[in-house]
């Protein structure tokens, strides 16, 4: 399932939803296993948000691997962390803060 994260301050974000719940876990929009059709952060709901996913950012663990130096790992068998998982939605958080709109996202359908 797709879900779509959109506001007036940017573009769209889009992620597939095994990738997106962990997000909206942390930045508390997801309390159950389900993720629900649709949300919204407020405006003056967004420096929480934003406050709460720098903080997981920061606590991630990196993630090591014992590589050879002589095969280096495919960059599609790499791990994705949360930093560059969540790059472009916080930056579309920060650009709705700036201007004082709200943050929409929606769940697709699981066709």
């Amino acid at each position: 399932m797709l879900v779509t994260f959109s506001s007036k301050a940017g573009a769209d974000v889009l992620m597939l939803s095994q990738h997106a719940k962990p997000v909206l876990k942390i930045v508390g929009k997801l309390t159950g296993p389900e993720l629900e059709s649709r949300g919204v952060w407020m405006p003056e709901q967004l420096d929480e948000a934003i406050t709460l996913l720098e903080a997981a950012i920061a606590q991630e663990k990196s993630v090591t691997v014992d590589e050879d130096p002589d095969e280096p790992l495919h960059p599609l068998a790499q791990a994705v962390s949360l930093r560059q998982r969540s790059f472009t939605l916080l930056d579309l958080f920060r650009r709705a803060q700036q201007k004082k709109v709200p943050v929409l996202w929606e769940a697709g359908s699981a066709w």
